[in-house]
């Protein structure tokens, strides 16, 4: 086996994934969760007690946060925070926690699993990042900066970024026989990134690539969005109630439900602050026989750190309605119970306004590359969130004649990193 020299990292919202390169070859993605059903594919999930005493990480992190009592922080979709201004630190055990401690930890591990593997201790990497974490720039730069941060703390001590739809043309160069404008739509569960490319068998270079662009809006904004039309309501969306001596009546705050339907925000909540926020609103209900185990059942998921289950169920829902045309979402946990119907005419009712977000951003970027929808002879789709009947239905719309083909959803972007990182090795 060829000693590697340096690693690309794939680390995604919901997904990561780690492969190697020398100056000779590439090497496929290495086994980093032999709990997991694909040893390669380590879910985003982190799990602390307290910093100091490490963390557990991918499928593992969700049965120790289990046979712990559902106590400790189980995170996830922490990429998410990257961007924001407004995350810093978060609580884990009796101590706040830098978001870069975070994901250090998390990259530390995958890092050290490689070395593993190979025998080797690599301390450079080439690391994927979104064509745009943020439409700020300056959010943009917080973010690739924290995962530089993040990156340094684990281990690495030279790091270099590669756009991720840069890194999945690369991976689909080699298919090609004559010169072709592709379009690489890469839709994961944070972000949605695309590359205009104009690309044949050897590859392309960097004048070929016509524009790059995306948004954060992708799978776990349709999550979200299908929590609040069926899921919501279970835990008390729609609650009404009064403050001690007020005569107005009031609906839960768009806060809190926001926080319901946030994946990334629900496993990260300040506990303490947002039961005392449910606390007030269950003594005040204007209807306590309708509305007291709706919010029961809320403050169990914030108090228990059951945020993560719920959007396991909630995911496994809206892949079922890829292929069938209703399901039930089912949470069986103790005090938060749920078992309600979904369709996939409601997926793809509330999933409208975020797929309208991608086309527009799809606009943008075709202008950006003087080109037309007509113009784009190729459409490479990658990503879970690429696999919603409803979402590749808008792609064909949009682009009436290219024709498409479908990247691994969780391979394609590490093997790309890979090729972009044997040039640098």
């Amino acid at each position: 086996m060829t000693t590697p020299t340096i690693f690309a990292i794939d680390f995604g919202t919901s997904n990561s994934l780690l492969a190697a390169a020398s100056s000779e070859e590439t090497l496929p993605p290495v086994p980093l969760d032999d709990e997991a059903s694909d040893a390669t594919v380590l879910r985003t999930a982190l799990f602390f007690t307290r910093l100091s005493a490490g963390g557990t990480f991918g499928a593992a992190a969700i049965r120790a946060f289990v046979e712990n009592g559902f106590r400790g922080r189980l995170i996830r979709s922490i990429k998410r925070h990257l961007p924001s201004r407004s995350f810093t630190k978060t609580r884990v055990g009796d101590q706040f926690v830098a978001l870069e401690d975070l994901i250090g930890a998390f990259l530390k591990a995958m890092r050290e699993r490689a070395c593993k593997h190979f025998g080797v201790d690599v301390r450079r990497v080439v690391m994927g990042r979104p064509a745009l974490f943020s439409s700020d720039p300056e959010c943009d730069q917080l973010a690739e900066s924290r995962l530089l941060a993040a990156a340094k703390k684990g281990g690495f001590e030279d790091v270099s970024f590669c756009p991720e739809p840069i890194a999945a043309a690369y991976d689909f160069a080699e298919d090609l026989s004559t010169p072709r404008v592709v379009l690489i739509a890469d839709l994961g569960g944070g972000t949605t990134d695309y590359t205009v490319v104009r690309m044949d068998k050897a590859g392309f270079r960097r004048e070929d690539v016509l524009a790059i662009g995306g948004l954060s809006v992708a799978g776990d904004v349709i999550d979200g969005a299908l929590v609040r039309s069926v899921v919501a309501p279970h835990f008390g969306a729609k609650a009404t109630y009064k403050v001690p001596m007020g005569s107005n009546i009031l609906e839960m705050p768009l806060t809190l439900v926001e926080l319901l339907c946030s994946p990334a925000d629900l496993t990260l909540v300040d506990r303490d602050k947002v039961l005392r926020s449910i606390l007030d609103i269950r003594s005040g209900l204007c209807d306590p026989a309708k509305d007291r185990a709706a919010l029961d059942r809320f403050a169990t998921v914030i108090e228990d750190g059951v945020g993560f289950s719920l959007y396991d169920a909630v995911e496994g829902a809206k892949r079922r309605l890829s292929d069938t045309a209703s399901t039930q979402i089912v949470l069986d946990y103790p005090g938060a119970e749920l078992d309600v119907p979904a369709t996939r005419v409601e997926l793809e009712r509330v999933a409208k306004s975020p797929i309208d977000r991608m086309m527009a951003s799809l606009d943008g970027v075709l202008a950006a590359a003087k080109l037309t929808p007509e113009d784009v002879e190729i459409v490479c789709l990658t990503g879970g969130t690429s696999r919603m009947p409803a979402v590749e239905a808008a792609f064909r719309e949009k682009l009436p004649k290219a024709g498409f083909r479908r990247l691994s959803s969780f391979h394609s972007v590490v093997h790309g990193l890979a090729r972009h990182a044997r040039s640098l090795a």
